[in-house]
């Protein structure tokens, strides 16, 4: 019967029409999309330098590659994000004065853009550096013999053939990103999950608002997912990776 209940009120029109929640939701999912794309971006952005200045010869750009990489990708993702929105202010007095100044809202999409951003591109650098290696030797070597330089290398036939082959791995770390942007509720941006949980606290239907959350996180994941198994199967690489 209480089941009922729920079912008749997560089903009830006026969550949908006159309560302003249904529109707070689409709000928070606004939030969560726009994060997710400007920290991806962020994130391939670094990545794809650090991935590929690990495998350089220079020893010095090795350590300090790997040191990025193990800087971000071992400290959690909620204690980065407390980093970057309380702690770092208070070490940069311009920082702090600007994050004073601005808009609330503004400084904490800035903080949850640095983290995710700086976070994720610690574990694409990882996927680049993996998809580098995995190219056999003989087209490099078959490039120098052409008379490429390492610029030229790296630019016509390393990088081209290892982005095609770590797109897999891409698509889960894009997916884990849209989940991950609902760690930005610890800092007040109003995003998916920070909407879901207002929804339910003023008006009781946790329910209600969860899994309307739950529904929303769905569809995102899954148009994230399309997409990149359209860029998947457009750039698959005969006899690498055969699209399915």
């Amino acid at each position: 019967m209480a089941l009922n209940m729920t079912l008749e009120a997560l089903l009830d029109t006026s969550i949908l029409s006159d309560d302003p929640w249904w529109f707070y939701l689409l709000e928070g999912a606004g939030w969560t999309i726009v994060l997710a794309l400007s920290s991806f971006a962020l994130a391939l952005l670094i990545g794809i330098v650090i991935g590929t200045l690990r495998t350089s010869p220079n020893r010095c750009m090795r350590f300090f590659c790997e040191a990025w990489i193990e800087l971000f990708r071992n400290i959690p993702l909620i204690v980065q994000i407390f980093l970057w929105y309380f702690v770092l202010p208070e070490l940069i007095p311009a920082y702090k004065a600007w994050m004073t100044a601005a808009d609330p809202i503004e400084s904490q999409f800035l903080s949850a853009f640095l983290c995710l951003g700086l976070f994720t591109s610690s574990r694409i650098a990882e996927q680049v550096r993996a998809g580098i290696s995995s190219i056999p030797a003989g087209l490099p070597n078959a490039a120098k013999a052409l008379g490429f330089t390492t610029f030229e290398q790296y630019r016509y036939v390393i990088l081209p053939m290892a982005f095609r082959l770590i797109l897999p791995p891409l698509t889960s770390e894009s997916m884990n990103l849209v989940k991950n942007t609902a760690v930005a509720l610890t800092i007040g941006l109003p995003e998916l999950t920070m909407r879901a949980n207002e929804m339910g606290e003023n008006t009781f239907e946790f329910f209600a608002a969860y899994l309307w959350a739950t529904v929303l996180y769905i569809v995102i994941a899954i148009a994230v997912n399309r997409l990149m198994h359209w860029v998947e199967t457009r750039s698959a690489i005969p006899g690498f990776i055969t699209s399915k």
